[in-house]
């Protein structure tokens, strides 16, 4: 009968560590998740304003504001793609209106 019991305790304490161990590991995917959304919003704002800069007067045609244009679509990139394992924190409100924004610039090129 200890033999049981033993094993009825070391089954618990077992389970609440396993238990403890993904609360922890889920905060840290929500933190991550969290942080990789507002760098991709940031990205797409900053690629936003250098299509809006790029299509000035001033600086139409550029090709140091073409090339940055350019780079910044593939760091865009390369951040969506991580964006899509961690999408549970998205404001997808707010990425709307830069794909919105985004998509009125290049067609007023």
């Amino acid at each position: 009968m200890t033999q049981l019991h033993l094993f009825l305790i070391m089954s618990v304490l077992l389970n609440g560590a396993l238990i403890w161990y993904a609360i922890k590991i889920l905060k840290k995917f929500m933190f991550i998740s969290q942080n990789i959304s507002d760098l991709f919003l940031t990205t797409k704002a900053f690629q936003v304003f250098i299509t809006s800069l790029f299509g000035m007067e001033n600086y139409h045609g550029e090709p140091m504001i073409e090339e940055l244009l350019f780079k910044i679509r593939q760091v865009n990139e390369e951040i969506d793609m991580f964006r899509e394992i961690f999408q549970y924190t998205l404001d997808e409100e707010l990425e709307e209106e830069l794909n919105a924004a985004a998509e009125e610039k290049i067609e007023e090129e």
